[in-house]
């Protein structure tokens, strides 16, 4: 979950414009063989953020619960 995005004008507003707020869920789903872009979901969209901007958004990281059926 997003904590905080740092950063000033153009790129917190570009942030807040793509719905990464606080509160907002954030799910890591790739990274580019050298880590630069990173695509994620946000909100149910599929972004892709270059690693410069993502290093902006702060999270409080879950681990993801597993749920065995029998």
């Amino acid at each position: 979950m997003v904590t905080r995005v740092d950063g000033q004008g153009v790129v917190r507003r570009r942030m807040a414009d793509m719905g990464i707020t606080p509160g907002a869920n954030v799910f890591m789903r790739r990274a580019a063989p050298w880590g630069d872009p990173v695509q994620i979901n946000v909100r149910g969209y599929e972004l892709t953020l270059r690693k410069a901007e993502a290093r902006s958004i702060r999270v409080d990281v879950k681990s993801p619960t597993s749920s065995k059926r029998w």
